[in-house]
């Protein structure tokens, strides 16, 4: 009878090893956990809160401590458009971007971002109807000729109201940025048209006074001008009198020296009123810019015209 060979010992404990092997590679992998630069890791016993994997290799025991949640503590964010309700019942439109991130890696932190809110999406609706409601509540205490103004004030004011209710979440606001604030078409007509008005009024106000500036000027000119001219012909006044006084002046001591010479002469002065009628004449006609000047040339009017000189100079005489 032929009896066969009996299994060798290898035979046995190759597959054993090799289970072996492959259950410890399995454990290794499911020990180790891998958390990303700028992200935490919330670790679960059975459902119940651990501790916090921070970013770099860390090691868990497999099977048991399951990651819950990996949480980023980066800066995120995240926009917004809503509208809102003045005093005066305006819509008023506004476009917002909002900059959130956890408020630090402290392990309570961790845990009211971790636990606070079912999901993310949870989170980001209720930060944003806070933010919304916030806004909405200071509008509604304004009217509407004031919000353009009031940005920075609006935005102190969420600030102010967010940051204690955000911290219980383990979040805080970095920034908030009203981006526009936009008012319904029909306002915004009436607002450009106010704006219009204002400013035709404006320039209306400003030519006027650029007018009344241009007329006061030209007035105080002609003013000046005037007062000039008046003194400049006063003084012409003057010059021209004193040289008729002083021709008058030597015509009358020429007239004398001339009738003393006459005189002695034995002559008729009466020749020196007849050459100073000629003279005029003479100069009538020299001087004369097309006016008539009718002169009697006849005998008896030249002798009517010696005997009205000699009447004048007799006159002269007795006075």
């Amino acid at each position: 009878m032929y009896l066969a060979p009996l299994p060798s010992l290898t035979a046995y404990t190759m597959p054993f090893f090799l289970t072996i092997l492959i259950l410890a590679v399995i454990l290794v992998y499911f020990s180790i956990a891998i958390v990303q630069q700028g992200t935490v890791a919330v670790v679960t016993i059975f459902g119940k809160y651990t501790r916090v994997m921070t970013p770099g290799l860390n090691f868990r025991i497999p099977f048991i401590e399951l990651i819950y949640r990996r949480i980023s503590i980066q800066n995120r964010s995240a926009e917004l458009a809503f509208q809102a309700i003045t005093a005066d019942q305006a819509n008023v439109n506004f476009k917002a971007m909002l900059v959130y991130s956890v408020l630090n890696q402290g392990e309570e932190t961790i845990k009211n971002v971790a636990f606070k809110f079912i999901d993310e999406a949870s989170f980001m609706q209720a930060l944003i109807r806070t933010i919304e409601g916030s806004i909405r509540s200071f509008v509604a205490t304004k009217r509407q000729s004031e919000i353009l103004a009031l940005r920075s004030e609006i935005i102190e004011h969420v600030k102010s109201q967010l940051d204690v209710l955000l911290e219980t979440w383990g979040y805080h606001l970095t920034d908030l940025q009203l981006n526009d604030i936009a008012f319904d078409e029909v306002i915004m007509r009436s607002m450009a048209q106010v704006v219009a008005s204002s400013n035709l009024k404006a320039a209306a106000e400003n030519e006027g006074q650029a007018l009344l500036i241009t007329k006061t000027k030209a007035a105080e000119a002609e003013g000046n001008f005037i007062k000039i001219s008046a003194e400049a012909e006063k003084t012409a006044a003057q010059l021209r009198g004193q040289g008729v006084a002083l021709f008058r002046e030597e015509v009358a001591k020429g007239m004398a020296e001339s009738a003393k010479v006459m005189t002695a002469a034995e002559l008729d002065a009466s020749l020196i009123l007849f050459s100073i009628w000629t003279e005029a004449i003479k100069h009538f006609a020299e001087n004369s810019k097309g006016n008539v000047i009718f002169l009697d040339g006849s005998t008896e009017g030249m002798e009517k015209t010696m005997r009205q000189l000699l009447a004048v100079e007799k006159m002269k005489t007795t006075v």
